[in-house]
């Protein structure tokens, strides 16, 4: 709230002072109240900045922290394009290309924080995997993760994403 939005005061009316005392004292409690008034503005403004400045600063911080996310996917891109530009070599050649590529990227996602999750083998937990399917499986024990189709990436405090499994079932 800026000074021109603040409410006005209505101007005090005279009061008439008996003595000389009481037009003494009326006079501190006017500049009392004038010199709180006076704080209170301050106070405004000073929040008001500080509103302001802590914005500025957290969208300085976020725009920081996404340049130096994007800067560490630029490798994963460079490569991506440099296997673009050999799509019409041998297909066996390109493929250890993207493998490491896929590799450069896992690696990036733990780094910040996220690793890929290994499940093949580990009991169904709703809260890490999404179930897309069953299978009827006599030699893994019902509720046993059995496929990924696709992984999950995260740990315990932070789950980017659930990963998509298929989960051993009773067979019929």
């Amino acid at each position: 709230m800026t000074e021109s939005q603040l409410p006005t005061d209505p101007q005090p009316t005279e009061v008439e002072a008996p003595n000389g005392e009481a037009s003494t004292q009326l006079a501190e409690l006017r500049a009392r109240v004038a010199e709180l008034e006076d704080q209170w503005r301050r106070a405004l403004a000073d929040l008001d900045n500080l509103r302001k400045r802590t914005a500025r600063d957290t969208q300085r911080a976020l725009d920081e922290d996404r340049t130096r996310l994007t800067a560490q996917w630029l490798p994963v891109v460079d490569n991506l394009e440099l296997a673009l530009q050999h799509a019409d070599a041998d297909p066996a050649a390109i493929v250890p290309g993207v493998q490491a590529v896929l590799s450069l990227a896992v690696d990036l996602l733990q780094r910040l924080g996220y690793p890929r999750q290994d499940d093949i083998g580990k009991s169904f937990d709703p809260t890490h995997h999404e179930a897309v399917s069953t299978q009827p499986t006599a030699d893994v024990p019902e509720g046993t993760v059995v496929h990924v189709v696709r992984p999950g990436y995260g740990d315990d405090q932070r789950q980017l994403r659930p990963a998509s499994v298929v989960v051993a079932s009773r067979p019929n």
